[in-house]
């Protein structure tokens, strides 16, 4: 029932409107006042009575998934039809039209249309594309709209630009695409065959060759083995030329067309003119022949020639080939280690062969013993090169240098080692000892000197300290070079040798341009430097026992009990000078950098060793105090960030590598013994937090060390060896030497 059209009963149809403009509608054509806005929407863009808006472009269906643009969501999607349009062919008996087939290419991001038609042998039309890439309008009258994927389907006829074009099927993808946009799919097509083809088809099969035709098929060669070459080195035993050596050959068969080519290999200063080509590439035959006369050598035989010679005649192809020239060439199978072959009059004998000759030959020829064949003389037997004495300028190696050409160059300098062992951070790759002078005079016997030996380069400088009162002005005694060992002839014709890291060690005697020192002690640096490293027989606590127990031989209950008598309170612990002289009494050429590795190793920490906490903390922060370091409050954050459990712990090595990301301004090893003081469970773990207050020194100071000097007046200094050992575990000592046994009070 319909409400009467009074006031309070209709509806507002402006209601929540908000467009009121019009559209334009008339409009000037060719100077013609006109309607031109028939397609155009009413008043605020709503549709007028009975008016429909037909789409710009595709329309899909809405499915689920992202709401994107076209040329977004269907980037690189294309629908394929396989179609076929008829051309008509005027003023031609053979035929009135011919079929021909294309490809019809929709592209869904904006509804462009291409058009290729697939290339033919012998076609005699243009083929290719024949309709670029983009939007096609549909013919009149509808030629105001373009084509939409609606309008293509199977069995459906398209009309672009007066041709029409019948689909006949399409790929799997442009069905499913239809399927789901809701159009029925129709079935698939049959294309009509083109009269033409089939007329040339039936002409090409009735033709028969007026010559004889024999084809040779060697694509197949060529496609399998293209690029695989088989290499052999020969030798050529010319030794009746001008210089009276054997001439080496590097021979090369290429598989894909069984061609050689030989180059030699020409020696550096041997005289001879640089043309390494000694075989251009070719088949090689086997026998030397005379050359042939024209037309003998050919690739077809024709026997049986009836009729007359040109026009009319007949030619029959000699299967047998009768009369044929056939040359044997070298092939893969004549080629083998120890064979000789003959190259146009010169014998080469193929001494050996590559890996992948090697391979290949095993693979197709089934050969295991691949063997080479010696030719060269004995080298052992050559003199070897002499060289003239060195005459005392520049250096040893500069002077070698420049007998090696004759362009002197300078010495290569061993640029990876001096990479890898020049300073990085805190190691520093030079080995210190103190040393004093080994002579009688008593002035001399009280200097001390410090030997550095760098490892980059092997070089070595000492440097005196100076003294007060002592009479002798110190600094550098010997400038930093390397020095040769003593007792070698100075103008010789060998290398001199010169002092190596391993010369050096704790009770070493070296000899330094005439000056002999003995070296007393070294640096910690140097002492775990040559522990960590094998290449230090006086510091490998394993080479140490193994000496230790052929000098002992079988006497071991005996040095049981004679280390046992030396401790009474039966401890298992003797003092460094015990050691030394136990030591001395079961070899007496064991040398002090051995004794020292020795307790070094079996070393026991006591309390009195211990580092006072209050005193670590106190030097701490002193350090820190000096370079006013105050980004604590920055260490903490990044702790706490690291710690991912949140229970104030961290291994002690993240700790280390986060305190050197800040550049706190501690040395190495005052930072290992912070950290060391502060490890709060058994893994290793450091309290980060009482750690970095025990650092502060704005919040949480500590006084600063008092240091009180000594008042033996007999004092001379701190012995490295004694007191940084103090006492050793002997018994661990001899358990590792003799094994373990049992032990008595």
């Amino acid at each position: 029932m319909a409400l009467p059209f009074l006031p309070g009963n209709s509806f507002n149809n402006s209601l929540g409107k908000t467009k009121y403009h019009k559209s334009h509608h008339f409009d000037y054509k060719n100077e013609v006042s006109m309607l031109v806005g028939n397609d155009k929407p009413g008043i605020g863009g709503e549709l007028l009575r009975g008016q429909k808006v037909r789409p710009q472009n595709t329309v899909f269906p809405k499915g689920e998934g992202s709401n994107l643009p076209a040329w977004v969501a269907f980037d690189r999607q294309v629908l394929c039809f396989d179609a076929y349009f008829q051309e008509a062919v005027h003023e031609k008996r053979e035929e009135q039209y011919r079929v021909r087939n294309v490809k019809v290419y929709f592209y869904l991001e904006d509804d462009s249309i291409q058009v290729i038609e697939p290339r033919e042998k012998n076609s005699g039309v243009p083929q290719g594309t024949l309709i670029r890439r983009h939007r096609i309008p549909k013919p009149a009258p509808n030629d105001d709209e373009y084509y939409t994927a609606e309008d293509f389907n199977i069995g459906c006829e398209i009309n672009l630009y007066s041709k029409v074009f019948k689909l006949t099927n399409a790929d799997d993808f442009t069905k499913n695409f239809l399927r789901k946009m809701g159009v029925r799919v129709n079935d698939i097509e049959n294309k009509p065959e083109n009269p033409y083809t089939k007329y040339r088809k039936a002409m090409d099969e009735s033709m028969q060759p007026l010559r004889p035709y024999e084809k040779h098929d060697t694509l197949k060669q060529f496609l399998d083995h293209d690029r695989h070459v088989l290499r052999f080195f020969c030798y050529w035993d010319d030794t009746d030329n001008m210089f009276g050596d054997p001439r080496e050959m590097v021979l090369h068969y290429f598989l894909a067309d069984d061609t050689i080519e030989i180059r030699e290999v020409i020696p550096a200063n041997s005289g001879r003119d640089a043309a390494p080509m000694f075989l251009r590439r070719g088949k090689l035959p086997k026998n030397i022949e005379s050359l042939r006369q024209p037309g003998e050598i050919t690739d077809r035989t024709v026997l049986n020639v009836f009729g007359p010679t040109g026009h009319g005649g007949r030619y029959i192809l000699d299967s047998l080939k009768t009369g044929a020239v056939n040359t044997d060439f070298y092939r893969d199978s004549d080629l083998t280690l120890g064979a000789v072959i003959n190259v146009w009059g010169r014998k080469l004998l193929i001494c050996d062969a590559d890996e992948f000759t090697k391979e290949y030959y095993h693979t197709k020829y089934g050969i295991e013993n691949f063997s080479s064949v010696q030719y060269k003389k004995n080298q052992a037997g050559n003199p070897p090169r002499q060289f003239p004495p060195y005459n005392g300028w520049g250096s040893e190696e500069d002077s070698l240098c420049s007998c090696m050409g004759l362009l002197p160059k300078p010495p290569k300098r061993d640029f990876i080692k001096f990479m890898e062992k020049d300073r990085r951070g805190l190691d520093s790759n030079v080995l210190r000892f103190l040393a004093r002078m080994n002579t009688t005079k008593p002035i001399d016997q009280e200097r001390r000197f410090i030997i550095s030996y760098y490892l980059s380069d092997d070089t070595i400088s000492v440097f005196e300290p100076p003294v007060r009162n002592s009479g002798i002005i110190g600094g550098k005694f010997l400038e930093r070079s390397r020095i040769k060992k003593p007792n070698q002839q100075p103008y010789s014709t060998d290398m001199s040798q010169y002092y190596l890291s391993n010369d050096l060690f704790v009770g070493a005697c070296v000899n330094f341009n005439s000056h002999i020192f003995v070296l007393i002690d070294a640096d910690e640096y140097a002492f775990r430097y040559m522990e960590q490293n094998p290449g230090y027989s006086k510091a490998n606590i394993n080479a140490i026992l193994q000496k230790l127990v052929s000098a002992v031989g079988s006497n071991q209950d005996e040095i049981r009990s004679f280390f046992m008598k030396n401790d009474p309170n039966g401890l298992g612990c003797l003092g460094y000078d015990q050691l030394v002289s136990l030591l001395r009494q079961v070899d007496p050429n064991i040398s002090d950098q051995e004794i020292m590795t020795v307790a070094r190793h079996y070393s026991q920490r006591t309390q009195e060793d211990a580092i006072d906490s209050q005193k670590l903390v106190a030097i701490v922060q002193e350090q820190l105090r000096k370079r006013n370091y105050e980004g604590f409050g920055k260490l903490l954050e990044d702790c706490m960030q690291n710690d991912k459990d949140k229970q104030g712990l961290l291994d002690g090595e993240i700790v280390r590598t986060i305190f050197r990301a800040h550049n706190v301004p501690l040395p190495d090893d005052l930072l290992r013994a912070a950290l060391s003081m502060s490890v709060a469970t058994e893994k290793g773990e450091v309290a980060y937090k009482n750690l970095i207050s025990q650092m502060n020194w704005r919040d949480c100071p500590v006084p600063p060390m008092q240091y009180e000097p000594s008042s033996d007046p007999n004092w001379v200094g701190t012995q490295q060896g004694k007191g940084s050992v103090s006492m050793i575990n002997y018994q661990n000592l001899l358990d590792d030497c003799f094994g373990k046994g049992k032990s008595s009070s």
